[in-house]
């Protein structure tokens, strides 16, 4: 059965983590606004980083509760108190490095002072006890209800990338080729988006790594992984160069309408490829890259030719092609067929 979507999932196990705690305390009869704040926060993308997370904010909630208890015998329920049990708390856990816990021990410090009046000692062992079980509630939901699982989302995401950058791959040279005073603001921007896009799908493959501690089916994926990522990094080599078309100066390019032609029909072919990766043909890209190929070597006569036998500076022509015969290779290795790809199992379509 396919997972839940990342956020849609996460709202849904931090909704059961906080009726499932809020039951518990309430059958111990302890108060369960601190178990509750507990679980909400402990709820994170991966098992792993809940448990990791979790082993820091216990003591952390620990201090947090001394401090209260500690500040409420010497001033009573007073503001100092909340100002003293806040600071001292953050000062300790920061000290301690207990990063990931600051927010929920300055939390419970904060709010015990309001609801203790007596047996403070009693009640600081209350307090360990509520954010045990909203740690360890919020960790089991996480680990059984809709387990973390992100190799669809992988999957969605190269593809999206890889189609946005056939869209964009496409329009730059059309704007080189037939129109190169359009403003590339637009496709600038898309190159941005298109290395956030493959940020958020790295962070997805690390997320997806880390539970292979506790999940069997994501260690053998690591084959998988490793070629997510190698993917991955062609399409940030493919963002790249794009983004050094896009930066060409406006220059005359010297091309005949047939040239152009020849060029543009190259990069549709390229575009195709990466927006329909299911059709990728390496004959006939190779067929492709070989007249790319032959254009830019041709090219490269007409200026050792001239009586500016050494320019100091590369003609556009020479960088255009340069640009975009470095993509074609680059799109091959991204197509390579003796790879392992990461495809979507069957239990991922249902």
């Amino acid at each position: 059965m396919r997972s839940f979507h990342f956020h849609g999932g996460r709202i849904v196990k931090t909704g059961i983590a906080i009726l499932l705690t809020a039951i518990i305390c309430e059958w111990f009869n302890w108060p369960p606004v601190f178990a509750v704040i507990t679980a909400i926060v402990t709820i994170e993308p991966t098992v792993s980083d809940s448990i990791k997370k979790g082993l820091i904010r216990f003591p952390a909630s620990a201090i947090g509760s001394a401090f209260a208890v500690f500040f409420i015998t010497l001033f009573g329920n007073s503001p100092i108190t909340y100002a003293l049990a806040a600071v001292a708390t953050i000062l300790v856990c920061y000290r301690l490095n207990l990063h990931a816990g600051l927010l929920v021990a300055t939390l419970t410090a904060v709010a015990m002072v309001e609801v203790i009046h007596s047996n403070y000692l009693f009640a600081f062992f209350i307090r360990l006890g509520t954010t045990t079980i909203g740690l360890l509630v919020s960790t089991v939901v996480n680990m059984l209800v809709f387990p973390p699982n992100y190799r669809r989302d992988i999957v969605d995401n190269i593809q999206r990338i890889s189609e946005r950058a056939g869209t964009i791959l496409e329009r730059t040279f059309r704007t080189i080729l037939y129109d190169a005073h359009t403003n590339r603001r637009d496709e600038l921007e898309t190159t941005k988006q298109l290395t956030k896009e493959i940020r958020k799908t790295e962070t997805l493959i690390h997320f997806q790594r880390n539970e292979s501690k506790l999940y069997p089916w994501v260690r053998g994926k690591e084959k998988e992984l490793q070629m997510a990522e190698k993917q991955l990094l062609f399409l940030h080599h493919l963002e790249y160069h794009l983004g050094a078309l896009l930066h060409i100066p406006e220059q005359h390019i010297s091309w005949t309408s047939a040239e152009r032609d020849r060029i543009m029909h190259a990069v549709k072919e390229l575009a195709d490829d990466l927006k329909h990766s299911i059709d990728y043909n390496p004959k006939k890209h190779e067929t492709q890259l070989q007249n790319v190929t032959n254009l830019f070597w041709d090219g490269n006569k007409e200026i050792t030719m001239r009586e500016d036998r050494h320019p100091s500076q590369f003609p556009p022509e020479f960088v255009v092609l340069y640009e975009l015969i470095t993509i074609y290779n680059l799109v091959d290795q991204f197509y390579e067929p003796s790879s392992v790809k990461l495809t979507p199992d069957a239990e991922d379509k249902k």
